[in-house]
Formats: structure tokens, sequence, C-alpha cells
């Protein structure tokens, strides 16, 4: 194998300086097995926590060593140590969590969605560019090993054009795990297949049109949104992708593949995270070329998995984007452009119809 097919370059990069202090705002389950273990794994420096539960900012502080916990988010905000806050709440209650740091000239990192409501994401984006704070949300699938890994292989030319993507997800949902979520009469393309919208968009842009159907599995009792969504993005130059998403296969036979197609090759995989979730297991990746490498299939061993270890990269670009005055790869802004995908899935479905992703125009961030 040629010596730049061994280089995928799937892992996050590190800037030079990464002891900014960090506050963790909301110490629910996400931080718990995903953002802090990856960060402790980095040696990223959390200075202190804060929940509106001091329980659980307790538990958390006691399992990650974090010197101080807050009893209110004004102690934190205060804190001259904090220079960048995660927050990692429900997204109804982000905007004024967000809003608040903002003011007090914190960097933030914002869980997705950024909000529930696509004018109060907008205005959180507005606030943090009118007030220089950077903002990044927490896309982190774009840092998956596969799709990361695909994402090299698209830029060198290997599949040449690229035609036809697909992102297809079948397997058996724990809801037990998040009982707010259940309860969301917007469910799974929210809450879900944000993570694929927004993979696709960073490799492929913003699509024209948009067609998706929403369907509820007849046995999933108190969980109330939608459970099983396809989803069809048509671009301008003939591309097209879709996101299939079943969160009730009862069967034995889970599978989350993507397959990318172009005029001179093709790359698959899977999602190894999907698979026994939390659990997992590492992403797989196959490719071939027909322009450099015809009658080849190459394979590739990835180190490492989306949940946890992707939660670095939204990070490492945030702090990257602070060090250089540059811009975060999951910025605010461009994740206004993931919801208006999203918010164009939810009128499609509504209307029983194809829509134009232009009749869903976040409100202006007033630039």
């Amino acid at each position: 194998m040629p010596d730049d097919l061994l280089d995928l370059d799937y892992q996050p990069h590190l800037p030079p300086k990464t002891d900014y202090g960090i506050a963790i705002i909301g110490c629910g389950g996400i931080v718990n097995y995903a953002a802090l273990p990856t960060y402790r794994k980095h040696g990223l420096n959390i200075v202190g926590c804060y929940d509106v539960r001091p329980e659980a900012a307790e538990k958390t502080a006691a399992e990650f060593n974090i010197p101080v916990i807050w009893r209110t988010l004004e102690e934190a905000l205060e804190d001259p140590a904090v220079e960048i806050c995660e927050i990692s709440v429900p997204p109804w209650a982000q905007m004024d969590i967000a809003l608040q740091a903002i003011d007090a000239g914190k960097h933030l990192l914002c869980q997705k969605p950024l909000s529930d409501k696509l004018s109060q994401a907008a205005e959180i984006v507005y606030q943090a560019r009118a007030k220089g704070v950077k903002l990044a949300v927490n896309q982190q699938l774009r840092w998956g090993q596969g799709l990361r890994a695909a994402r090299t292989l698209i830029r060198k030319g290997w599949i040449g054009r690229p035609t036809d993507a697909s992102i297809q997800v079948s397997v058996n949902t724990p809801w037990d795990m998040w009982p707010w979520l259940a309860a969301q009469e917007r469910l799974e393309i929210l809450y879900h297949s944000i993570h694929y919208i927004d993979a696709i968009r960073s490799l492929f842009g913003d699509p024209e049109w948009i067609t998706s159907r929403h369907t509820r599995y007849p046995l999933q009792g108190v969980v109330k949104g939608e459970t099983k969504t396809i989803t069809i993005l048509d671009y301008a130059d003939d591309m097209q992708a879709m996101v299939a998403d079943n969160h009730y296969n009862l069967s034995d036979d889970y599978f989350a593949v993507f397959r990318f197609i172009g005029t001179e090759g093709v790359i698959s995989g899977t999602l190894g995270a999907m698979y026994n979730y939390p659990h997992g297991r590492p992403d797989t990746l196959e490719w071939s070329s027909k322009r450099h490498y015809p009658d080849k299939r190459f394979e590739a061993k990835l180190e490492g998995k989306w949940i946890p270890d992707s939660f670095i990269g939204p990070t490492a670009s945030l702090m990257q984007a602070i060090q250089e005055d540059g811009v975060p790869e999951t910025d605010g802004y461009d994740n206004l452009q993931t919801l208006r995908v999203v918010e164009a899935c939810y009128l499609s479905a509504g209307e029983n119809r194809t829509v134009n992703l232009g009749e869903c125009e976040a409100i202006p961030c007033r630039d």
C-alpha cells in the first residue's frame, strides 16, 4: 500500500496549548461516560464542575478528581480560572446558561442540539459573535474514526467525484438511559440523526432539497417521538445522500453502516459505537479506487471509538480557534446550517413533501 494511503489522518489534532481552564456545566451521563474520560486521557485542565443537582456534581468530581464544585452557576462564571465553559444540559436550558457565560467572557463548547428552537440557537450564535467569544458545538461524529478517515480519502481524490452517500443504522436503542429524551415529541432527527446530517454536511456541504419521512414503532410505549426515519438529501450537482435510522430493531441483526460512492471508487464502513451501545467497538473502513488500483480493495484497522474518543475533536478545534483567533470546525454559525437541515426534515415530514433548504432560513445572526 502506498505511504499516502497509510496516513488516513483520522485522529484529532491537538493544538500546542491545551491547558485552558475548563468548567463543566451539567454533570449528566454524556459528560461522565464520554467527555471526561477522554479529557482525562489527554490531560486537559478541568478546574471545576457545577450541576443544579449538587449530588451529581459531587459524584462527577469524586470520579474524575475535579478540584472545585461550584454551588451556583454564578460562582462558576466568576471564577477567573475558567476560560472555557462546557455546557451539557438539555437544549431548552442551554440558551440561558450560554448567554450568561458569554456575558462573562467565557468561550463555549455547547452540547448538541444547540437549541430545540432555531431562533434561540441563532441568538446564542449572534451574542457570541457580538462579544468576541468562541463558540463550538459538540457535533463530534465529524471526528468519528471511520468518517474522518473517509474524509481524508475523499479529499485526496481516491473515489473521484462523490455521487452517492448513505448512512444506515438499525439497532435497539436503550431509551431507559435517557428518560427525559424519551419524552420528547421531536426525537430521532433532532437528537440522533442530527449527527449523521452534520457529518454529511462536513463531507459534502449543504443540500438543496430535503425529503424526510418519520414514523414510530407500534409498541414503543412511553417513547413519544419519531424513532424510525428516512431522509434524502439532494444536491445541486446531482449528489444524493440518504440517512436511514431505525431504533427498534428487535432482531439479532443490528447494523450501522456508511457508504460513499464516487466516479472512481467507493468507501464503506461501520459505525462501531452503535453496536451494543454504549460499549461499542472500533469503526471499520474499506475502500477501492479504480483510478489508482482497479484490482484491489483496501482495509484499514482504526484505533479508538466514536464514543468516547472523538469527543476530543470539537474541544481541540475550539482551543485552536482561541489560540489563532480563528473559527472552530463546529462553529456555532456552521451548526445553524445543520439545524436548518433538521428543521427542513421536520417540515418535510409534517407536510408530506420535499422541502427546499431555503424555506428553513435560520434567523440571521444580524451580521
